[in-house]
């Protein structure tokens, strides 16, 4: 495994977070919240703290890393990229903004509604099985010479994700225990790496993956990058594989990553919308792992959980428990 020290630096960091602060795709510095300031049930009396990344531009984290990929790209090129929704809606929104031509290749699997919005910033779509996701993207590459951008294996990407891990540190300099989805990686490594660069050594990160979807889990048992056959409520959580780049600062920052079910995830939506947060499955991982007791050692801590995508309609909340 190569020394993450050797490709990331907490200066590099600093860098990419004036970069998507000064972003004219308008990133914001989103809310975080006590719980105490909630409705929402706590059953370990612990400090905790939510950061609402669902209330972001294009309603996720995602735009984030996309503002630092498209700041360091030419403006006017012609992209391609994966995604089952939240990073190709940042990635259109760019696109657009940019006078860039783009392509989002999606999972079969992904909401159709995602589809139809990415589609509205003037960026084409194509739908095609998980497994095939590569395979269209390496198609558009050597026979339409269109340029890779990756929606979590790519180190602008990770260092744009970063900024969020210092917002954490300006509202609690000092947590104890910090709780982030994870996919392919990129968010839990770059708040990761955000943190222990900051000097936060004691600082205990856990990625949350949904049990049908769990390749950075298993990448962890396994001590290498792989990949799966991955189903899950949560598509955003669910890409064919783990980045091989986050996977090594994982490896490197994050104490473990542990296993939520679609379940957990289905009530963890309708929870948090009866409290008034609006939270796709993906975004609602981090509390459905600390809702359901899968976070150690928490009583009497400082915690921070974050939501980290709030993209889901009307029709799609149909589908969940009261």
């Amino acid at each position: 495994m190569a020394d993450p020290s050797d490709c990331i630096t907490l200066e590099m960091l600093k860098e990419a977070r004036e970069t998507v602060r000064s972003s004219p795709l308008g990133v914001i510095n989103t809310p975080m919240i006590p719980w105490s300031q909630t409705t929402l049930p706590l059953s370990v009396p612990c400090n905790i703290h939510i950061k609402m990344e669902n209330m972001q531009r294009t309603g996720s984290f995602k735009i984030r890393g996309v503002a630092n990929q498209f700041a360091r790209r030419p403006a006017g090129g012609h992209f391609v990229t994966m995604s089952a929704g939240n990073y190709g809606k940042s990635f259109a929104y760019a696109s657009k903004h940019y006078g860039s031509r783009g392509k989002v290749v999606m999972p079969e699997t992904a909401p159709v509604s995602r589809s139809i919005l990415i589609q509205s910033f003037g960026v084409d779509v194509e739908r095609v099985p998980t497994s095939g996701l590569m395979d269209v993207v390496n198609r558009c590459v050597c026979e339409d010479n269109m340029t890779f951008l990756h929606s979590y294996d790519d180190m602008d990407l990770i260092a744009g994700h970063a900024s969020l891990g210092f917002e954490i540190l300006e509202a609690v300099p000092r947590p104890d225990v910090v709780v982030v989805c994870c996919g392919g990686g990129g968010l839990l490594a770059g708040v990761a790496a955000a943190l222990k660069l900051s000097g936060c050594g004691g600082t205990r990160i856990y990625g949350v993956e949904p049990e049908g979807a769990c390749t950075m889990y298993r990448s962890f048992i396994e001590k290498k990058p792989v990949g799966m056959n991955t189903k899950s409520i949560a598509s955003g959580l669910a890409p064919p594989f783990a980045g091989a780049l986050p996977y090594e600062l994982c490896q490197c920052y994050v104490e473990d990553v542990v296993l939520v079910t679609d379940e957990e995830i289905k009530r963890a939506v309708s929870t948090l919308y009866q409290a008034g947060l609006l939270v796709e499955p993906s975004g609602s991982a981090a509390f459905a792992a600390v809702a359901n007791g899968h976070i150690p050692d928490i009583h009497g801590k400082t915690v921070i959980v974050i939501l980290s995508g709030g993209n889901i309609g009307k029709d799609e909340l149909a589908n969940f428990p009261d």
